[in-house]
């Protein structure tokens, strides 16, 4: 495991190095406060650190606050380095945002000891970030086609039609889709939207928004399209879905979908509804006009 150690004096600097890499850490070593935080703040920064209190341009307790207050990062277990033993200044550590202290000079047996109880509170850590960012994913995607939900989808729409920007609205719709749950079943019917929402995700760009409405519904929001775009972006999203045929079982399968689309030229807060209305009715055009078709209107 990565861990920085950060001391101005050389000569500890080097002892506490060399200890640490004969218990098996991988480590950077850094004479300032600066430079501690300089290499906290790499993209693959240390996650275990050793700050003597005393330095230059930062001291310990300052790069422990400096650390605490980029709450967006992963978490770094911070150990002050100190030979300060009053209960104040221990206080004064812990305050700032330090999870441990060590007094110098640091004995081998304390010091793994120490650092092997850092590593498990990081791996606590760790497994929580997970479970949260996995009932947060569970919360707002649809568990077959891992698309946005209706609920994820449909705040997004709400948070698009703010934006005094242009944008456009699809509303998509499997053709003939009950006959395939008819004909093939329903476990076809599912593998059949599961490579839908693929061909649609990689049919968008990385600042749109694509969810399942609701059973073989797929609501799509392209950001910054305006109407002399929209019908070539929505036909070609269409033609997405349309170019290969499907495996199913093994065997070959065509689906299409059919496409109301909207231009949205008015933003502002409680269009949803009038704008998603408008996608209906042209979708309902797309059909009536023989599916595998784009109809796209303003609004």
């Amino acid at each position: 495991m990565k861990i920085l150690i950060a001391d101005d004096d050389e000569m500890s600097l080097k002892l506490m190095q060399n200890m640490l890499k004969r218990i098996g850490y991988d480590v950077v070593a850094a004479v300032n406060g600066r430079e501690a935080m300089d290499k906290l703040l790499e993209r693959d920064g240390p996650r275990l650190a050793l700050l003597d209190w005393m330095m230059p341009e930062m001291d310990g307790p300052a790069v422990c606050q400096s650390v605490r207050a980029l709450t967006q990062r992963p978490y770094v277990y911070v150990t002050l380095l100190t030979s300060k033993d009053s209960s104040a200044d221990l206080v004064e550590g812990l305050d700032a945002g330090a999870d441990d202290y060590l007094t110098k000079p640091c004995h081998p047996e304390e010091l793994r000891a120490r650092l092997r109880a850092g590593q498990r509170i990081l791996e606590l850590e760790d497994h929580l970030v997970a479970a949260r960012e996995e009932m947060r994913f569970k919360a707002t995607h649809d568990p077959l086609t891992k698309l946005w939900n209706r609920g994820a989808i449909l705040e997004a729409l709400d948070h698009t039609l703010q934006i005094q920007k242009p944008s456009a609205v699809l509303l998509c719709d499997v053709d003939h889709f009950k006959g395939i749950n008819d004909k093939h079943g329903h476990l076809a019917g599912d593998a059949v939207l599961r490579e839908i929402a693929c061909r649609l995700r990689g049919a968008v760009r990385p600042d749109d928004a694509i969810g399942r409405y609701g059973g073989e519904e797929f609501l799509v929001l392209l950001a910054g399209c305006d109407e002399r775009s929209l019908q070539e972006r929505a036909e070609r999203l269409c033609g997405k879905v349309s170019d290969a045929a499907f495996d199913i079982e093994g065997a070959p399968l065509s689906v299409t979908v059919s496409v109301g689309a909207v231009a949205v030229k008015t933003n502002g807060p409680r269009i949803s509804e009038a704008v998603l209305r408008q996608a209906d009715e042209a979708l309902y055009l797309a059909k009536k006009k023989g599916r595998n078709r784009v109809v796209a209107a303003e609004f």
